[in-house]
């Protein structure tokens, strides 16, 4: 008798699996942008000696928009930073109780960071600040990435948290 393999990550849910694929469309199509930007504008020194000028501006916001989706996408697939030869070293359940108590400190700090930044992004907005760039960007654009990322990064640890509470095939 053959048995079901698991391919993807552990899910909680439909939800959290819409969640997961709009980020990886997102953080793509975000990765696609650089990649195509950068390319072109090495091609565009190399061959013309010329610069766009907007474009370490714009690989810099991309930068940041990837480091905090990445990670979320990340940590849904289990392939985030983990010291298993700790967490191993303890029994199943003791192991679930060390989980859950990271994944509450981690939400609580992302909720933190996230109010945080939400209120440096309003504080942008509301004075009407832009990048000293060539774009002269408002400056909550790019900082709207942040409050946005932690709240993601919080909803998948949220998944986290909930698988921790199902059932695995030995209990």
């Amino acid at each position: 008798m053959q048995s079901e393999s698991n391919t993807g990550p552990a899910s909680a849910g439909p939800l959290f699996d819409l969640a997961a694929r709009a980020t990886a469309v997102a953080t793509g199509t975000v990765l696609t942008g650089l990649v195509s930007l950068v390319c072109l504008e090495a091609l565009l020194r190399g061959a013309f000696n010329y610069s766009l000028g907007f474009a370490e501006e714009l690989t810099g916001y991309g930068v940041v928009f990837m480091t905090f989706f990445g990670a979320a996408l990340s940590l849904r697939g289990g392939t985030m930073f983990q010291v298993h030869f700790l967490l191993d070293a303890w029994p199943d359940a003791t192991r679930r109780w060390l989980v859950r108590g990271f994944v509450v400190i981690a939400l609580i700090l992302c909720a933190i960071l996230a109010w945080k930044t939400k209120d440096l992004t309003l504080s942008s907005f509301a004075r009407g600040k832009f990048a000293p760039t060539v774009l002269r960007t408002p400056l909550w654009i790019p900082q709207i990435i942040l409050p946005a990322g932690f709240a993601v990064l919080a909803f998948f640890l949220v998944e986290q948290l909930l698988l921790t509470f199902r059932k695995t095939e030995d209990e």
